[in-house]
């Protein structure tokens, strides 16, 4: 294995004990950040991440509440308690785990939770502000990426940087937020032609599509940066990512293991937007 493993892991450490001191200065001003996370369903991955988000307010010292509603819950009853928390004063963030139950209306959601509490960064006008590069919140993944390709020390400016996935809440953000760091970006998708040559160029290639192992060596740069932000499960039942691990590692500069690397990312900097909104 040549190519050197970017831990997300310790990286998240890092930066965990950074956001507690935060918290920490703010507990002196008087200000504790709340967090407020509805779930609706039992979808059993939603409430792992519910837990570990959880986990991760008890070890910084946010203020959390878990709102568990049952799958039946109507589009009303939903409304209803996002614009009541919205109005609650000991609460800065507005968290309501996706995927929702296929009867509700996501993005109807997700525009009711106001834009100052709306620490997911999804909602329509901080999506916009992310676009015109004067935003308060970034998506916690997105934001996780960068965090891990600063501590490679490689620069984002004047690369070649290539996004595989287009989803609004990785692809496309990813995209904006590599072209503000003055990278030169490409997004590629399902239907790019001659996807191995667009990603073979990439010297920071970042892969969120959902197909397990689909990047293999011959698709990669030599000494390129490779961010996998996939979670899988191989034929044997394994954990995996976008991109085919072993094989990769022989080619790239640096890469992101999966499990443990961009997956604690992602949640730390869900306590990075929601201390940010405490703030005001």
């Amino acid at each position: 294995m040549k190519a050197k493993l970017i831990d997300g892991k310790a990286v998240s450490a890092k930066l965990r004990e950074s956001l507690k001191q935060e918290v920490a200065n703010l507990a002196e001003e008087g200000i504790t950040p709340g967090l407020a996370v509805i779930i609706v369903g039992d979808d059993p991955a939603s409430k792992v991440y519910v837990r570990n988000k959880e986990k991760a307010c008890e070890e910084l010292g946010i203020y959390s509440e878990k709102y568990e509603l049952p799958a039946q819950t109507t589009q009303e009853e939903l409304t209803e308690l996002v614009k009541k928390l919205n109005q609650k004063p000991d609460i800065d963030g507005i968290l309501v785990q996706l995927p929702l139950p296929k009867h509700l209306d996501e993005k109807a959601i997700i525009e009711t939770i106001s834009p100052s509490k709306d620490v997911d960064a999804f909602h329509a006008q901080n999506v916009g502000r992310i676009m015109i590069g004067d935003y308060k919140f970034l998506p916690c993944t997105p934001a996780g990426i960068m965090e891990l390709i600063a501590s490679t020390g490689i620069p984002v400016e004047g690369k070649e940087c290539v996004v595989v996935g287009r989803s609004n809440i990785v692809g496309k953000p990813m995209a904006m937020l590599l072209l503000h760091q003055n990278g030169t970006v490409t997004i590629c998708h399902s239907r790019t032609k001659n996807l191995a040559e667009v990603t073979k160029r990439a010297d920071i290639l970042v892969v969120a599509i959902g197909k397990a192992k689909f990047i293999t060596a011959d698709m990669v740069k030599e000494g390129a940066v490779v961010i996998d932000v996939g979670m899988n499960r191989d034929e044997n039942g394994k954990l995996c990512g976008d991109v085919d691990f072993d094989a990769v590692c022989e080619v790239a500069g640096a890469i992101t293991p999966v499990p443990g690397g961009v997956g604690p990312m992602t949640i730390t900097m869900l306590m990075r937007n929601t201390i940010t909104a405490a703030k005001g």
